[in-house]
């Protein structure tokens, strides 16, 4: 636990040794590089700032963000200290400590913010352990996280902070970091090749950006170029979280890309995927997902298409079996969509969890055994395939106290268009009946 007694203190300094990123912390509001949908005029948190009134919230967003100094920043707005701790290392024996302090501060009226840096790693009693001092107001809590609080954050608590998410740098955020790094603490040039280079492999992170402007810097004679930018690297790292929320959001992308038939945002969200790390095998089972709830039976090839591509990455492995992905990908963006499938097996499951288990009518019943034939199984059942076209119009193949049903609705696409006109000319010749179908 770190405890802040004066504002000042709390910042860094760019004369001071230590890691570039920490010397370069901004000692004001104004001075903060990006979030500015939170920091610009009349935006929440500036305004929060101005009142020097603060209220218990969380900050998530990527790393490198600012979380840590914004809520340091903000608890100096406030004229509160402020007392830290990293979930990482501490535990239910440093809340109470914190929160001891904070009595103690209290009690001499002096208002206490409590920082919690990667809150989600709290397990569930720790998290609580704030939670009657949060109401009582002994302390300001600011929680800073990476992970969504919706899943990661004990509801008691996220219901007694306000979220505030951050957004990852733009670049031209990071090329205004550049320039202050440049103009306070390095004694370098950077060229315009290694400027883009950095921002590029930053990926939105300022303290990346910082750490490889430091080590690059050193490694300069007075001018920093992209060779030396990519020698410093050594390299690339991309924002992905394996089963994180970069990683649903990116999985969703390419899903929604390929029910909008756009093949090409579809494969630049499968290269992110396979680029950031994930296992591929994941991308094929949702492949086959997509295919079946996407296309269905407007163009049945994407389903066996999805099939065979897993179980060619199966037999290939990466590199090899990661084309047969982006094949698969392809064409099922490419070729017509229904959902009708998806929305029958959704509506018919529904269906039957909310009805009575209905008996097999007789006539459905198979009859292997003379007894079973004795009890009336089977009599009556009229084979289709002896039946003109092969269809038994009028015939019922339902409960005999459930009404026909309609959960299947195919659509005028593909070949469920020819699907669709098929099954409503069966319903004419049952005069309505049988199947149930419409038009």
């Amino acid at each position: 636990m770190s405890l802040e007694d004066e504002a000042p203190s709390l910042f860094g300094d760019a004369t001071l040794e230590g890691p570039l990123a920490e010397r370069l912390r901004p000692k004001t509001l104004e001075s903060f590089i990006g979030q500015r949908h939170l920091l610009g005029p009349d935006k929440p948190l500036a305004r929060l700032a101005a009142s020097g009134r603060l209220h218990s919230m969380l900050l998530w967003g990527p790393p490198g963000t600012g979380k840590t100094t914004l809520a340091r920043l903000l608890a100096a707005s406030s004229g509160a200290r402020c007392l830290s701790l990293s979930a990482v290392l501490s535990g239910v024996k440093d809340v109470r400590a914190a929160i001891a302090e904070a009595e103690a501060g209290r009690r001499q009226g002096q208002a206490t913010v409590l920082f919690v840096d990667e809150v989600h790693r709290f397990n569930k009693a720790q998290q609580d352990a704030f939670l009657p001092h949060v109401e009582k107001g002994t302390v300001t809590f600011i929680g800073a996280t990476t992970e969504n609080p919706s899943f990661e954050v004990n509801p008691a608590l996220l219901s007694r902070a306000r979220v505030y998410v951050l957004r990852a740098l733009s670049d031209e955020e990071l090329s205004t970091v550049i320039d202050r790094a440049l103009a306070e603490a390095l004694d370098v040039t950077v060229t315009p090749d290694a400027r883009r280079l950095l921002i590029d492999l930053a990926d939105g992170d300022a303290r990346r950006l910082l750490n490889l402007l430091e080590v690059t810097a050193q490694l300069a004679d007075g001018a920093v170029d992209e060779t030396l930018v990519m020698e410093a690297a050594g390299t690339r790292y991309r924002r992905f979280d394996k089963g994180g929320d970069l990683f649903y959001e990116q999985i969703s992308a390419l899903h929604k890309s390929v029910r909008g038939s756009d093949p090409d945002a579809a494969l630049y969200w499968l290269c992110r995927m396979l680029d950031g790390g994930c296992d591929p095998l994941y991308v094929a089972r949702r492949v086959v997902r997509m295919a079946s709830e996407d296309i269905g039976n407007a163009d049945p090839r994407a389903l066996q298409l999805a099939v065979t591509a897993w179980d060619v990455y199966d037999r290939l492995g990466s590199p090899e079996g990661e084309l047969a992905l982006a094949q698969a990908v392809l064409y099922l963006a490419s070729v017509p969509k229904s959902n009708a499938a998806y929305l029958a097996f959704g509506a018919a499951s529904e269906h039957v969890r909310q009805t009575p288990s209905h008996p097999v009518p007789p006539h459905l019943r198979n009859a292997p055994t003379e007894l079973m034939k004795g009890l009336g199984y089977g009599a009556g059942y009229r084979y289709a395939h002896d039946e003109p076209d092969g269809y038994a119009a009028g015939e019922s193949y339902w409960p005999e106290d459930l009404a026909p049903q309609n959960y299947y609705q195919p659509v005028d696409r593909g070949l469920e268009a020819k699907i669709r006109a098929r099954l409503a000319r069966l319903k004419v010749r049952s005069g309505g009946e049988g199947n149930g179908h419409a038009e």
